[in-house]
């Protein structure tokens, strides 16, 4: 894709991660940036996309929108994550094969992997056991898409590419405490506990669950490299190829925000997947590595946040 004055349709253009997608289009020259967002264009009505597909004829679609949350989230809601996630990929996916668009890129998850998948996980892991109960209507739509991507270039010859991300954070995140991921919400729980002088702040879990965290910057310029520079039925793990203890990711979160008190696991709550480390060799080989350490993306993203929900 050499012609930055091609129209490209960003689905989820006002989340964190479609929003910072947008961010490094602009910053390389790409102008010609739309969507709009959920209560202008639901995703999930079919004949709403198509509708948008055939007024603003994009040439160029990145997939980022989706109904996304925590743990909590997922365990009280797990058919909306499944039924919303399953309607906006058929809707956007096949409109894209409708209407000829040159190429699209799909963001999936890296909790589409089996629960107990060896570690780090390979790209050919996938399917090969059962997802984590946890958020498995999420999982379950993820895996749809990619497959959905995967089969509409094999039978109608387009070009559709599928990247799987791991946790990500950072500028723009969601730091409501019910739909929150897990570096926002420590970070609104720690900041809540030091305003209020709390004695403890309460961290669901054991704390030995391991997460691979990703600023959401980083994950921008990645899904932009491979938009440019690939095309073909490989799907590619997005990631940093390090992780940290849920335990360890407190104390730093706890020291970036500044709060003098102590933490306490329930151990009554759920973990999670015992551990989500990608292999990201074959990103790697391709020519990309991310940039931003785990410690400095906590301050930028602690920073906006104190601009934006204090």
């Amino acid at each position: 894709m050499k012609d930055k004055h091609s129209k490209i349709f960003i689905a989820g253009r006002n989340g964190m991660v479609g929003s910072s997608i947008e961010i490094e289009f602009r910053k390389r020259g790409y102008e010609k940036i739309i969507g709009l967002n959920s209560k202008e264009l639901d995703l999930r009505n079919q004949a709403d996309v198509e509708d948008y597909f055939s007024k603003e004829k994009p040439e160029y679609v990145i997939l980022a929108a989706a109904k996304v949350g925590g743990i909590m989230a997922n365990m009280k809601s797990p058919a909306e994550f499944l039924y919303d996630n399953l309607a906006i990929q058929n809707n956007v996916i096949h409109c894209s094969y409708k209407f000829n668009i040159k190429k699209l890129l799909f963001l999936a998850s890296s909790c589409i992997y089996p629960r107990l998948s060896p570690q780090p996980m390979k790209e050919e892991y996938l399917l090969d056991g059962k997802v984590e109960p946890t958020n498995e209507g999420y999982a379950i739509a993820k895996i749809a898409g990619l497959k959905m991507c995967e089969m509409y270039n094999k039978q109608y010859g387009t070009n559709f590419i599928s990247v799987m991300p791991c946790n990500i954070y950072g500028i723009g995140d969601n730091f409501d405490p019910q739909k929150s991921h897990v570096v926002a919400g420590l970070i609104r729980k720690f900041h809540e506990a030091k305003i209020e002088n709390k004695e403890y702040v309460e961290v669901w879990g054991t704390g030995d669950a391991r997460r691979e965290l990703m600023f959401n910057e980083d994950l921008a310029d990645a899904c932009i490299f491979l938009f440019e520079s690939y095309s073909g039925d490989n799907f590619f793990n997005v990631g940093t190829g390090k992780d940290i203890s849920i335990k360890h990711l407190a104390y730093l979160i706890k020291k970036a925000v500044g709060f003098d008190g102590d933490i306490k696991f329930d151990i009554t709550k759920p973990d999670g997947m015992p551990q989500k480390l990608l292999d990201v060799s074959r990103l790697k080989d391709s020519g990309w590595v991310n940039k931003t350490e785990l410690e400095d993306g906590i301050r930028k993203t602690y920073g906006w946040f104190l601009k934006h929900h204090t």
